[in-house]
């Protein structure tokens, strides 16, 4: 089991010996929502995930570094030659506290439904938590024809347990995932503005 899904496993012994819920029955729940949650968040990378600008892999790489830096996230690793970053930050960043509660009030209702097949009225009391989490940014920037291709991704990695003790997920709330790919694009296209890059991606 994954350290992901391991921790809530644990937390929820209490839940367990009450005869709340089965084991199977709150891993079937994980199983089910990270497989909805990982459709809707590819399917959001597939639209959202990549955009190819024309400027220079160095310019892009450079604006990035730049733009992830002001949304507050963290250098973990980075590989200029490679066009590659990898940045982190505690949950809700690049988000603001509002704009998780926003994802999270548009994202919980199908929460709940796909974990209430599994542990019934508990599932009422599941919600996104960011307390304890970090998230996990990747950016490359890669050449191509038209350019610079600039690619996204962005998962949860537990760093703590929650402080319900409810099952956590792999993948970010959907409308998680939207907010901070536009809060992304937006800071990176404002920066290579500023360096006097004209940006149309394309």
């Amino acid at each position: 089991m994954s350290a992901t899904a391991r921790g809530p496993a644990l937390a929820l012994i209490a839940l367990l010996a009450a005869g709340c819920a089965t084991e199977d029955q709150i891993r079937g729940a994980l199983t089910d929502v990270n497989h909805e949650f990982r459709l809707q968040y590819e399917a959001i990378l597939a639209e959202n995930g990549t955009r190819v600008y024309k400027v220079k892999r160095q310019e892009a790489f450079h604006a990035m570094r730049i733009a992830l830096t002001r949304l507050a996230m963290r250098m973990r690793n980075q590989e200029p030659d490679l066009g590659y970053v990898n940045v982190y930050a505690p949950a809700p960043i690049p988000l603001s506290p509002d704009e998780w509660r926003q994802a999270a009030e548009r994202d919980t209702p199908k929460l709940r439904e796909i974990a209430k097949k599994h542990v019934g009225v508990l599932a009422y009391f599941v919600k996104f938590e960011p307390e304890g989490l970090e998230i996990v940014i990747n950016a490359t920037a890669i050449e191509v024809a038209a350019g610079t291709e600039v690619s996204l991704t962005m998962r949860m990695r537990e760093v703590a347990p929650p402080p319900s003790g409810m099952p956590r997920r792999e993948y970010p709330p959907p409308s998680a995932v939207r907010i901070g790919l536009d809060k992304i694009w937006k800071e990176l296209e404002a920066e290579l503005k500023t360096s006097g890059v004209p940006v149309r991606p394309r």
